[in-house]
């Protein structure tokens, strides 16, 4: 007779053993899934963040001039510009040179998605700022500073316009009609005249987490003409500490694979938005633009300022980015 094969004895499982299997992977999972669900988001933002720096900056390049759009009135000691500036620069300049689908004044930012309030990138959360002043307090301010140069500035406050992109961003905007180019400088000098705007984006919309450094990231403009669009990425909130440039590139590297020293322009980026990245701090920051052989360029966080140092320098502190 043909053979029969009969199942081995004592293979079966058992309901307690089928029950455990199944609370092991549930508790693998649980431990598991959120790593693998923000890896999958810090994808997804990444390539966002890219692709809107990309689109941003071709816009930017589109357009003849920013300054200029909009008119202002004054405000008292006690009462801010009453200003439809960067409404006007929106509906009037980036709208004719990027799609957009919907644009909201200051008093109705949470139209085009903007939330109310912002976690910082340390973790504090921070009301929404909607006035330039109010994003950067050294911008209605007047400074002199008498070291063989003199300078000052003053600029007036504007309120904040949004809009909604058709790619589903939303983005706050913070303009000054004001900024001028470039001076071929080559000493101590501001960086406030030279902001054009300032962009904070929202990558999902109303969806959370509303975090800097995650769907909320930020992009500055400088110069009319000619402009620059920056956008770093701080590592964290907190600087690497004080050394010398000899030693900042490798710093940088130890605190993340892909961190860096960033240049003049990213530090002055991140001056201007120092607000949603909860530096007050009173440092001057390295970076990693040459201003000769033996001497960088170095960010004063406490006033806006640019200023040579010498590499060898140990009085300065270190703040390392990202770039996408």
């Amino acid at each position: 007779s043909p053979l029969r094969s009969v199942a081995p004895l004592g293979l079966a499982f058992t309901m307690a053993e089928i029950l455990l299997s199944l609370t092991i992977i549930g508790v693998v999972a649980a431990i598991t899934l959120p790593s693998l669900t923000g890896n999958i988001n810090e994808r997804t933002w990444n390539t966002q963040r890219k692709a809107l720096y990309a689109r941003m900056s071709q816009a930017i390049a589109l357009m003849p001039s920013l300054n200029g759009y909009g008119t202002l009135t004054a405000g008292d000691s006690s009462n801010s510009a009453q200003d439809t500036a960067t409404e006007t620069f929106i509906t009037s300049g980036l709208s004719k040179v990027l799609k957009i689908n919907n644009i909201c004044d200051s008093d109705h930012l949470e139209d085009c998605g903007i939330p109310a309030k912002l976690s910082t990138i340390a973790g504090s959360v921070v009301s929404t700022p909607e006035t330039l002043v109010s994003l950067n307090s050294f911008f209605n301010t007047s400074k002199a500073y008498s070291n063989g140069v003199t300078m000052s500035y003053s600029q007036l406050d504007t309120k904040a316009a949004a809009f909604e992109t058709a790619n589903g961003e939303s983005i706050l905007t913070y303009y000054n009609p004001n900024c001028v180019s470039a001076m071929g400088e080559t000493g101590l000098h501001y960086i406030q005249p030279k902001m054009c705007v300032n962009f904070i984006f929202d990558l999902n919309g109303t969806k959370g987490p509303n975090t800097v450094g995650k769907d909320i990231g930020f992009m500055t403009v400088f110069y009319p003409t000619d402009s620059l669009v920056v956008a770093p990425m701080p590592l964290n909130s907190r600087a690497v500490g004080l050394a010398n440039w000899q030693d900042a590139v490798p710093l940088c590297r130890q605190q993340d694979e892909q961190g860096r020293v960033p240049n003049i322009d990213e530090l002055a980026s991140m001056f201007v938005n120092r607000y949603i990245l909860n530096d007050f701090s009173g440092e001057s920051y390295w970076s990693s633009s040459k201003f000769d052989a033996n001497k960088f360029w170095v960010f004063e966080m406490y006033s806006g300022r640019k200023r040579p140092f010498t590499a060898a320098d140990s009085r300065v502190t270190l703040h390392c980015i990202k770039r996408y």
